[in-house]
């Protein structure tokens, strides 16, 4: 479906944030892995704010046949690939969308094969589907590539304690560090002290204490609303649900803003967004291999205030739902401003075609994409978004926030208690 968005002056508005896909994920394998129970996994699911993501890890979870099919959600075939593979005499063909047959995961199938894990290919070697047959695996000593995606390491991190505990060898540099530590943060509390020790993670023996779900706002999905206040600056936003102490990579976004005028206010556990006076950077530049995520957020920003950038440290998002190192580089084309890129950096010299007339933007079925995108309705009048439901990935509401908030979108029903103004 196709949404067409129109951006008022300015927006005034409370916004009640979806829980965080990646806490809640690691959450249900955790408890997973705790007492096969998926009742909370399914109850969190079931919440009307929940992403499609969590969604999709909760019902694969409960699932009791041998097909299971996660569609485009990339953290859900990772993470069920080392879980299943744990999973004592059960057989189970895991398998994606198109896009996910295109998405390797040869790497973390090497290193769960380590640890003596049956998983064969049933396509492409070192893509899905796959089957796996699970079984008790073996630990020690593993190694791994820490540089393509920081899931497979998460994914044999949260097994380890049930092979017997594993030292996990991290080759090359490091990508997405946070996320890693959140996982350990997530395990620690669940009565499983890993740690690191040097270039490799210590994850001794053990098992999991069980623990009830609860959500947290995310801060992925604040993201957008930051880039509105640097982008409509007479705004009044509100953001409900977000931790300040968040062991969320993604808070970052609060120091990438700040450059743009964007502070942080909180009161009573809401966060509202404010405005500064700063002179815009004659160049901005910043390494994102820790917040891959917020590329697509921070970029399109920067190009829509024409202020120049080099943003390094991106080469895994060829890898994501899309590969949005060329998604960006063609959609903003569009728009008339030229990013450049070598696969590792992101560059743009500030400079702006003017462009007429309706344009349609393909969110090339990428959810972070689509939001994105979305954004440059507050500087182009006539602005289309393509696929434009993706965001059901992760954020399932936006359409509707955004419309509450003051937008125009057309082809879409909302209702206005999911979204108070002040």
């Amino acid at each position: 479906m196709n949404y067409s968005v129109t951006s008022p002056a300015k927006v005034d508005c409370r916004v009640q944030l979806p829980p965080s896909k990646s806490m809640a994920i690691r959450a249900l394998l955790l408890g997973a892995l705790c007492d096969g129970k998926t009742e909370d996994s399914l109850h969190l699911a079931e919440q009307p704010n929940a992403s499609g993501d969590i969604e999709v890890m909760a019902r694969a979870l409960a699932c009791t046949g041998e097909q299971v099919n996660v569609g485009g959600a990339g953290a859900a075939m990772r993470f069920l690939t080392a879980y299943f593979a744990t999973r004592r005499g059960r057989t189970v063909v895991l398998d994606g969308d198109e896009r996910m047959r295109q998405r390797p995961i040869g790497r973390l199938v090497d290193a769960l094969r380590q640890m003596d894990a049956e998983v064969q290919y049933l396509g492409n070697e070192g893509f899905p589907p796959l089957r796996i047959t699970g079984h008790h695996l073996t630990g020690g000593t593993v190694h791994i590539d820490g540089s393509v995606s920081s899931q497979y390491i998460s994914a044999l991190l949260m097994i380890a304690p049930l092979a017997g505990g594993v030292t996990l060898m991290l080759d090359g540099n490091v990508v997405s560090r946070p996320y890693i530590d959140m996982t350990l943060a997530m395990m620690r509390k669940r009565g499983v002290e890993a740690h690191w020790h040097e270039g490799e993670i210590v994850v001794p023996s053990g098992s999991y204490k069980s623990l009830p779900m609860s959500q947290e706002g995310d801060w992925s999905a604040a993201s957008y609303w930051f880039a509105m206040k640097a982008l409509l600056p007479d705004s009044a936003i509100a953001l409900l649900g977000l931790n300040r102490d968040s062991i969320q990579g993604d808070r970052a976004i609060v120091e990438m803003m700040r450059p743009l005028g964007v502070i942080e206010s909180w009161n009573d556990g809401v966060l509202s967004l404010e405005r500064t006076d700063v002179e815009l950077p004659q160049l901005y530049s910043r390494g994102m291999s820790d917040t891959p995520d917020l590329v697509p957020t921070l970029a399109v920003t920067l190009c829509l205030l024409h202020v120049p950038y080099e943003l390094t440290g991106v080469a895994n998002l060829a890898i994501k739902e899309s590969n949005r190192l060329e998604a960006l580089q063609e959609q903003m084309l569009l728009l008339g401003y030229e990013i450049e890129s070598d696969g590792a950096t992101l560059r743009y010299d500030g400079n702006h075609t003017a462009v007429t007339g309706e344009v349609t933007l393909d969110s090339h079925g990428d959810h972070r994409m689509a939001m994105a995108l979305s954004l440059a309705s507050t500087r182009h009048a006539s602005i289309t978004i393509a696929d434009a439901q993706v965001v059901a990935k992760s954020y399932p509401k936006w359409w509707e926030h955004l419309a509450c908030a003051g937008f125009e979108i057309s082809e879409i029903r909302y209702q206005m208690s999911d979204l108070r103004f002040k």
